[in-house]
């Protein structure tokens, strides 16, 4: 069908029911047969991790062992001595107090990106290969010296940096490109390569890494791995339970698991990766991974749409999937509120100029231009008609689309621009996924610690709610101007409480952590959790392997 007359007939329908403004309208109607065969690049959430806590705040951040009091040092972990420093620097490059590092060259390894979580390490190892972490972990198994695995440090619940003083085992040495196979599009790689990296390095092989992220720039694949990361593509090539084939790790007492398949099929025997898959750096360090990546998609088209409800949201995601099936790649939902945040602190100007209380961005992946681009259109045609939605606007360029996916990918940095944010990355049924952040807003407005005319300096700037429609993914976010306890009061465990009544998962992809290890249980069973402490007893009967962290002991 010629997109044209496709789009008139989307037109005639809109002018029988008015739905939009007339310049709306014609923004619809200028982009509706676009052809769109580029990708949107990296995201400026990516930033985030480098910038936000600059432009943020430049306040000493309180160490964890401090904020959480109940926290403590594990009495059967060793002292760190000269002679484990020197064993260290025999086998890999190391960063030691004890060997004239200073503190602020620590900072960045004790630190999380959002300036919440601080350990207190004197120590940071950075093996260059497999054989290395063995060497690593062995000594410290025998010796009892705690460690945490870190990756790019992009997590969000303090668990790649340490709690006290153990040891900083950092990947990012471990960033090589293994194998690639075209065929079958099976990649195999270090654990410390970057995302970005392993997606630019397929791109040029006609493939794409299956996972992607704001934070691309900096995080590790191997991190992704091990917080079982989900992202704006999960939608389209699901989770890396299924994607991730096999995995190389060492086990805390130097054991090599190679368990790098390059099949997609192997029912022999337990499926040992989907252990280290989400692990969290608890019974292992993964040191390499082999996933099965799909085809760099031929077309994209990228839309964006403003619409008067949460119950119109979702017919809009219903239409959306029933038209547009195997080409939807992303379907992110995001409210006014954290729209404002994103043009206050950028500065610029909303792509729409109506201001709906809900924001939708959807992408298409394709192979072929004229096909996508009629499934678009038809959609096009059926929301105007529905006045499914009140306003929207296609992305004419790769530039247009880098653009709107800003004000989708800017929101973690916009939100923790003004001093802090509470982090609440949840599951929840989808007729009930919006009713949180009405619900955690209405606890701070009626606490009086909500940003209003009248009192704008209170010390929550917005409550704002954002995420992945497609999977169910809230993210929940309480932007302040500095973290505060009768914040905390309030929010926890209410949160957690109201999650658990609707049967959610209070940790949709973000992990556990330090944030939310004693409160896994509002989403696990007594039975389940056993099960868990059973697996961590086996294989780290030590417990040195990321302490005080995920499900504890």
């Amino acid at each position: 069908m010629n997109p044209s007359i496709v789009l008139r007939n989307a037109t005639r329908a809109a002018t029988r029911k008015p739905i939009t403004t007339s310049a709306s309208r014609q923004r619809l109607v200028a982009a509706a047969a676009l052809r769109v065969t580029s990708r949107r690049s990296a995201s400026t959430d990516a930033a985030a991790t480098t910038t936000a806590a600059t432009e943020a705040t430049k306040k000493v951040v309180k160490y964890t062992a401090d904020v959480y009091p109940n926290l403590q040092r594990g009495s059967q972990f060793s002292q760190l001595t000269a002679e484990d420093i020197s064993y260290f620097e025999s086998i890999c490059p190391v960063l030691s107090i004890d060997k004239g590092a200073t503190e602020d060259e620590l900072e960045s390894f004790n630190t999380d990106w959002m300036r919440k979580y601080r350990g207190q390490t004197r120590l940071v190892v950075k093996p260059k290969t497999t054989e290395d972490v063995s060497k690593i972990l062995k000594h410290c198994n025998e010796r009892k010296l705690a460690v945490v695995p870190q990756g790019g440090n992009t997590g969000l619940v303090g668990g790649s940096v340490p709690v006290f003083d153990e040891i900083v085992i950092n990947m990012s040495n471990m960033n090589n490109i293994r194998s690639f196979d075209a065929v079958s599009g099976i990649l195999t790689c270090d654990a410390g390569v970057i995302l970005e990296s392993a997606d630019s390095y397929l791109r040029e092989h006609g493939y794409i890494f299956p996972l992607d992220l704001g934070a691309k720039g900096s995080c590790h694949v191997g991190g992704n791995v091990a917080c079982n990361a989900g992202g704006l593509r999960l939608l389209r090539y699901g989770s890396l339970h299924g994607t991730v084939l096999g995995v190389e790790a060492v086990l805390p007492d130097g054991t090599i698991l190679d368990d790098l398949s390059l099949l997609r099929k192997n029912n022999t025997g337990y499926d040992l990766k989907q252990l280290f898959i989400g692990s969290e750096g608890t019974i292992g360090i993964i040191t390499a991974i082999s996933i099965v990546c799909p085809q760099k998609p031929k077309a994209q088209n990228v839309a964006f749409f403003g619409v008067e409800s949460f119950e119109k949201v979702q017919q809009t995601f219903v239409k959306t999937k029933q038209q547009l099936s195997e080409i939807l790649s992303a379907f992110e939902l995001m409210d006014a509120n954290s729209q404002r945040l994103v043009g206050q602190v950028t500065g610029k100007k909303h792509p729409l100029e109506s201001k709906p209380p809900f924001y939708v961005l959807i992408e298409t992946s394709g192979s072929n231009t004229e096909h996508d681009s009629e499934k678009l259109n038809t959609l096009l045609e059926d929301l105007i008609k529905n006045e499914y939605v009140s306003d929207g606007t296609l992305a004419e360029s790769e530039t247009q689309q880098r653009d709107l996916w800003a004000w989708r990918e800017g929101i973690p940095e916009a939100v923790g621009h003004f001093g802090g944010v509470y982090k609440y990355d949840v599951s929840i049924p989808l007729s009930e996924l919006y009713v949180l952040v009405d619900d955690v807003r209405a606890q701070m407005k009626e606490a009086g610690l909500l940003s209003t005319p009248k009192n704008p300096e209170n010390i929550v700037v917005d409550v704002v709610g954002y995420g992945h429609m497609g999977d169910s993914n809230l993210h929940l976010n309480v932007a302040v101007r500095g973290y505060d306890k009768r914040v905390e009061k309030l929010l926890e465990p209410f949160v957690y409480e109201w999650i658990q009544k609707r049967r959610g998962s209070i940790s949709a992809e973000h992990g556990l952590g330090v944030a939310k290890s004693d409160y896994v249980g509002y989403s696990r069973g007594e039975t389940e959790l056993g099960i868990m402490r059973s697996i961590k007893g086996l294989f780290d009967p030590n417990g040195i392997m990321n302490p005080y962290k995920y499900v504890k002991a």
